[in-house]
């Protein structure tokens, strides 16, 4: 800024900071392009330093991107479901895609949320610290069931261990590592593993989840 203007950035009038920042915005085309943002917060950051709070130049605000999450399809769930040789690595995924659940609602399920005659997960301080009711289908209901009766899991619906040898409930890195081996086995491009098993348009539910039985041999 300096170089471009040949002078000293404490002499700056108000004039000539604003000629640079649209300078700026022309050439980057964009008010949240790095370097623009960069500059945006040393200004800030010098006004403070030197007490120019009453400067008339007002700094504009930098808008994060959106990033929009990457949903699979019913096919790539399909396939996620298919290489874990243990029930409940397929159950994971299954609940993860089926009744929409963040990784955090996952590990936090108990038995006790679980209403399989009503075919009902309640889940609890979800999204805004917020409760709710999310239905289960008719294939995860079964699984759930399986699973229940070959594990027999302790107050949790999934467990991992403490240091101390007692059941707790299973870790979010637990989670990430399930679905990441699954992606690796199933050959789906690398990229962001929870949160985008989301509702699916293609493949029937059944054909989904088809794959809720027993343990299979690894």
């Amino acid at each position: 800024m300096a170089l471009y203007l040949q002078c000293d950035l404490l002499d700056l009038d108000d004039d000539a900071i604003l000629d640079y920042l649209h300078h700026l915005k022309r050439k980057h085309q964009t008010p949240s392009d790095s370097f623009f943002k960069h500059t945006v917060y040393g200004l800030r950051y010098l006004f403070r330093l030197y007490d120019k709070a009453s400067s008339n130049v007002i700094l504009p605000s930098i808008a994060r991107p959106k990033k929009y999450p990457v949903v699979l399809s019913g096919q790539e769930v399909k396939a996620l479901l298919i290489p874990p040789a243990l029930l409940r690595h397929r159950l994971i995924i299954g609940l993860l895609y089926g009744c929409g659940l963040r990784n955090h609602e996952l590990c936090k399920l108990k038995i006790t949320d679980l209403d399989l005659e009503r075919q009902m997960l309640h889940v609890r301080e979800g999204k805004g610290r917020k409760d709710r009711y999310v239905p289960l289908c008719p294939m995860l209901v079964r699984g759930i069931k399986n699973y229940l009766e070959a594990e027999h899991p302790v107050d949790h619906l999934f467990n991992g261990k403490s240091r101390t040898g007692e059941y707790v409930a299973m870790s979010a890195r637990g989670v990430q590592w399930a679905i990441r081996e699954a992606r690796r086995l199933s050959g789906i491009e690398p990229g962001p593993c929870i949160n985008i098993l989301s509702q699916v348009q293609t493949a029937s539910t059944s054909s989904i989840y088809g794959h809720f039985g027993t343990h299979r041999d690894g």
